[in-house]
């Protein structure tokens, strides 16, 4: 149940990205924003958060993740701005991911054994898998009939019922070194931190984007020296920089991230073009998406039953390759789609390739990897997947958001029917605050010009708004390339031995 919420909640946010604008008077883009930051925390604290139930409770962190989540659900039921939205569910619902996820990993592994075990991680990945498959139908069922809301009290409810069965669970203790590397956690903070929040900061067209964008590679640069030297010494680190000595891990790692990213941008491109080009309600949106979704669910599994004696690394390349083609199918079906129906068969495509990355790339990353050091491995592998996920939602939205500003500028300045003064307002207007939005919205805003060079912006903005989603659409495209580039230096290697560790790992 508590996998089931922390993957049905993204969905619920995506689907109801317009619902949220107009009931909190907010923007797409501050929304956005808040999406990508709730999925950078997670990332930039999930190996600190596993340290902190090693030190102090796996139960305790366990608990204090869905403390955390319930605060962040119950915040977006009675949220009236998007600070609260920012503070209380991309914050400390963030933190409470980064608590909860290395701790329910723990708590299974130590909990049961042997067979149960694989029973009780087959059942929590089946939830994750299930949850991503229905979420968008879900979430725009309860934000269109009843209200996003609603779906958020959902949740705290659901997490309220998993707080009361908490006895259930017995702690595991932890017996490994218990020193804490605060050096390396910092670092790991800062780097994954400054690069997304750059990216956030340039979409809002604020200052210091290169800075920010510079401190976290330098820190990323300085959390490798730090690894090393800690290791040369016989410290303790934050992670044990001997993972990486393993090139099938570096390449997993490395395949689960541009996956990421491609999701991530994926899903924050396409809910804004059905809700703001076509004008879509969150259930139609969800509908919309469900092809994605769904294929990803229903592959995955197939993949996971039937792959037999296939090379992962040759499912993983068939994967990206579907991918990539169903996301270069999107890109001239946009700017010509009268309905959401148009992007069925492409995102058939894509979701199938998903679903077999999701099937095969958890399993080939971690299976090399001894019993003892799995934990950590799977912490840095879903570090990397939740920072790929977080970098694609703001990439995207930030090159949609910078391509919107310079086209609707640029057909502004060549427009025969505004004049000189209409077009530097235009400009100025865009230089402030560049957003997508839905004609109905935009003809409100311009009631009062003249009804000519009304119809002659609303143009502008019919043509802008689906060539910057196409742009936007290049990120997901880019990370679906980059990743097949990576399956093909699997391919050279042999396939790693099974350790037995990877049973125990969740859905990405």
């Amino acid at each position: 149940m508590a996998m089931f919420v922390l993957v049905v909640d993204t969905s619920l946010m995506n689907v109801s990205i317009s619902a949220v604008v107009h009931d909190l008077d907010t923007t797409v883009s501050g929304v956005q924003s808040a999406i990508a930051l709730e999925a950078l925390v997670s990332a930039a604290f999930i190996l600190i958060g596993s340290k902190v139930g090693d030190l102090f409770g796996r139960k305790r962190a366990y608990i204090a993740g869905l403390l955390g989540y319930a605060v962040g659900a119950v915040a977006m039921t009675l949220a009236q701005g998007l600070a609260a939205i920012i503070v209380f569910w991309a914050l400390i619902g963030g933190i409470g991911a980064s608590l909860l996820l290395p701790a329910m990993q723990s708590l299974i592994h130590g909990n049961f054994e042997g067979a149960a075990q694989k029973r009780v991680y087959a059942l929590v990945g089946a939830a994750a898998a299930i949850a991503a498959a229905v979420g968008p139908l879900l979430g725009g069922l309860i934000t269109t009939f009843l209200s996003w809301r609603v779906g958020f009290l959902l949740e705290a409810l659901i997490i309220a019922v998993v707080l009361s069965g908490a006895g259930l669970v017995k702690d595991v203790p932890y017996t490994g070194e218990r020193r804490i590397d605060l050096v390396g956690s910092a670092l790991s903070v800062v780097g994954m931190g400054g690069l997304v929040l750059g990216i956030l900061v340039w979409q809002e067209g604020g200052e210091f984007v290169l800075a920010l964008l510079l401190l976290g590679g330098a820190a990323l640069a300085g959390l490798a020296y730090w690894l090393r030297r800690r290791k040369s010494r016989g410290q303790s680190a934050l992670l044990d920089p001997d993972l990486f000595t393993s090139k099938p891990f570096r390449l997993g790692v490395t395949a689960q991230i541009m996956q990421q990213i491609a999701l991530g941008g994926t899903m924050i491109a396409l809910p804004i073009y059905l809700q703001m080009v076509l004008e879509y309600n969150a259930l139609q949106s969800g509908l919309s998406i469900a092809p994605l979704s769904l294929s990803m669910f229903a592959i995955a599994m197939l993949a996971g039953k039937r792959s037999g004696n296939r090379r992962p690394a040759g499912i993983i390349r068939v994967g990206f390759v579907l991918l990539l083609l169903g996301m270069l199918a999107v890109v001239p079906v946009v700017p010509r789609a009268q309905s959401g129906w148009a992007l069925t068969l492409p995102l058939l495509v894509a979701g199938s390739g998903l679903g077999l990355l999701v099937s095969q790339l958890n399993n080939y990353t971690l299976s090399p990897i001894t019993e003892e050091r799995v934990s950590e491995a799977a912490g840095v592998n879903s570090a990397g997947g939740s920072f790929g996920l977080s970098f694609g939602l703001a990439f995207a939205g930030a090159i949609m958001l910078a391509t919107l500003s310079f086209t609707f500028t640029n057909m502004a300045q060549s427009s025969t029917v505004l004049s000189t003064a209409q077009q530097q307002q235009v400009a100025a207007a865009l230089e402030e605050d560049a957003e997508v939005m839905s004609n109905t919205a935009l003809r409100q805003q311009i009631a009062g010009q003249p009804p000519q060079v009304q119809a002659e912006i609303v143009r502008i903005n019919t043509e802008a708004r689906p060539r910057s989603l196409q742009v936007a659409l290049l990120v997901p495209i880019l990370a679906a390339l980059l990743g097949l580039l990576t399956s093909f230096r699997m391919l050279r290697m042999p396939d790693p031995e099974p350790s037995g560790a990877a049973d125990g790992t969740l859905l990405g």
